[in-house]
């Protein structure tokens, strides 16, 4: 999904429930002032700008696509952003994490879903705890399994077309209800399998949270997002190295 929905006018609504959730657990831990600071899969930047304007000592934005990366940078904020091949070997990859680092806080929305294995999946999370100081914290957003095609998430944004069986997890075919629509595919992966590849990757604890949706407006009121809570598109994994 890379945070591609966040080009969208306005935010679909899971993303505003990820922000909120993000945040709310941010200002629960006291915050990121000091603090260094990385945001995985930045996208054009939303998180990355939060932890910036939270008062981070130091704050990174790394990403795959040279394209985010640089609509990321036109916004001007004090954040270093960092092109990182995600597809390098998991040598290549966590090599390139820890050189950035060290980092007391790494954030990451909608980045271990797309881990096409679970050779990828473990690389992906091996490469995080690199970059990450003794009792250094990961707060990932992740997809929650198993609500296709019981759930309905297109009134919040997203849209499964199809959930195809095969491989170390199912592969979601799905599309953002954004104006235009984009077109995604990633791995349903069990919060299950990201504890374990967190823990095989030296995190001390894995902790979950449900997702937090904001106050009821005038758009989206009480009732929207009570619906919303029943089905939520991801969930909060708290790692602590």
């Amino acid at each position: 999904m890379r945070q591609q929905y966040d080009t969208s006018t306005p935010p679909v609504a899971f993303s505003l429930a990820d922000a909120f959730t993000l945040r709310t657990a941010l200002d629960a831990l006291g915050g990121v002032r000091g603090l260094d600071t990385i945001d995985l899969a930045c996208g054009h930047g939303g998180t990355t700008r939060m932890l910036a304007s939270g008062g981070a000592r130091r704050t990174v934005g790394v990403d795959s696509c040279p394209e985010r990366i640089r609509r990321a940078r036109e916004n001007g904020a004090p954040v270093e952003y960092v092109l990182l091949d995600d597809a390098a070997g998991t040598s290549e990859l966590a090599a390139g994490m820890a050189e950035l680092g060290p980092f007391d806080l790494a954030t990451a929305v909608y980045l271990f879903n797309q881990a096409h294995d679970r050779t990828a999946l473990h690389a992906l999370f091996r490469a995080v705890r690199a970059a990450l100081r003794p009792g250094g914290r990961l707060l990932a957003i992740v997809p929650n399994p198993g609500a296709f095609p019981y759930a309905d998430w297109s009134p919040y944004g997203i849209s499964v077309v199809e959930r195809a069986p095969g491989g170390d997890a199912p592969l979601l075919r799905a599309r953002l209800e954004t104006d235009p629509p984009v077109p995604f595919e990633c791995r349903e992966w069990a919060h299950a399998d990201f504890a374990e590849a967190a823990a095989d990757a030296g995190f001390a604890t894995v902790s979950w949270q449900p997702t937090r949706t904001p106050p009821a407006c005038a758009t989206r009121d009480e009732t929207y997002w009570s619906r919303y809570r029943s089905a939520p598109v991801g969930s909060l994994m708290n790692c602590v190295a």
